[in-house]
This record gives C-alpha cells, structure tokens and sequence, in this order.
C-alpha cells in the first residue's frame, strides 16, 4: 500500500495554492495552472505546506496520484519542467523558431511540428532540441510527439532520442 498521499507538498516563496470548491489552482513566478480535484479528495494549505485528505480506502489512490499532480504544479509554476532530445543520424537537424520545430529527419519532406500552448523550444545545436514549459504532461506529450517521427532504431543507433534515453544496439547480420 503506497503512502504517498502521507508527505506533505512543500510550498517555495511565491507559489500560492487556493482551493475554491473542487478546483485547484496553482499561482507562480512562471504562470499558473488548474487542476480539477476528484470527490472525497481535499487540499489543506497550511504556512508553506499543502496537505492531502482522503474519505476512505477508496480513495487512497486518487489521494497520492492529486499529491503527486500538484508537486508537480508546484514545481512547474516556481521553476518550470524541461526535456531535451538528440538528433542521431547524417544530415538530421533540428531548428526552432518561434512556436515550430523545423526537423530534417531522411524524411523526403521536411516535418514542422507546432507547439502547445505555453510551450517553448530552443536548440542550442542543430541536433539538440530543449523543450519547456511548466505543465509537467504537457512538455512530455510535446518530446514524445517530436521523438514518434523517427524513434531511435536499434542497429546504428539514428533517430530521435531523450537526452537521458540509452539505445540498446543489435548486432547486424552474419553471413
């Protein structure tokens, strides 16, 4: 049985957390986000501690799944949520201007993949690409969108990875 609902969510300077009914709200220096909370599930915010109440067994799991939700709220309006790809391959390059990812990916067409609302992509190199934002799903969703168009292969290691992602090499046929 998880305890996580248990731990308190530490509140940085500058981050307010209301609860208004069955909304949650999240305020930083970033921006802010909402969160709808589920029945029987509440949010006690106490000088710079949130804490999670539950009625019940029944909801235990959605008691530690909201706690997990708003530490990343928390940590998404103070400092913000990134995630970074690698280009692998000859020729593939990434460029970002604006809200479009240019990518060059073997393709016979180049891809311009458009980001969400309130994210942002920068690419210090041409085969690097940092995604950002503070909606902690919506920044993943973004990076394996951008990966799904060439998915790193297994026998030379060319594509789209995490930064942090290890490819498992194959050794090629023999004959």
């Amino acid at each position: 049985m998880s305890r996580v609902a248990n731990n308190p969510v530490n509140l940085p300077k500058g981050v307010d957390v209301k609860v208004e009914g069955t909304n949650l709200s999240v305020k930083g220096g970033k921006g802010a986000l909402d969160m709808a909370l589920v029945e029987g599930v509440d949010v006690n915010v106490d000088e710079g501690m949130a804490t999670i109440t539950f009625d019940g067994d029944a909801q235990r799991a959605m008691a530690g799944t909201t706690r997990s939700l708003l530490a990343n709220m928390v940590k998404g309006v103070s400092e913000g949520w990134e995630k970074r790809l690698v280009l692998n391959g000859v020729g593939y390059r990434a460029k970002a201007s604006g809200k479009t990812v240019n990518l060059t990916i073997g393709l016979s067409h180049p891809v311009n993949y458009e980001l969400g609302e309130g994210l942002s992509a920068e690419t210090p190199t041409q085969t690097e690409i940092v995604i950002s934002g503070i909606d902690k799903q919506a920044v993943g969703q973004a990076a394996a969108e951008i990966r799904s168009f060439r998915p790193p292969e297994p026998y030379k290691g060319k594509g789209i990875r995490y930064a942090d992602e290890y490819v498992r090499r194959k050794e090629a046929k023999k004959k």
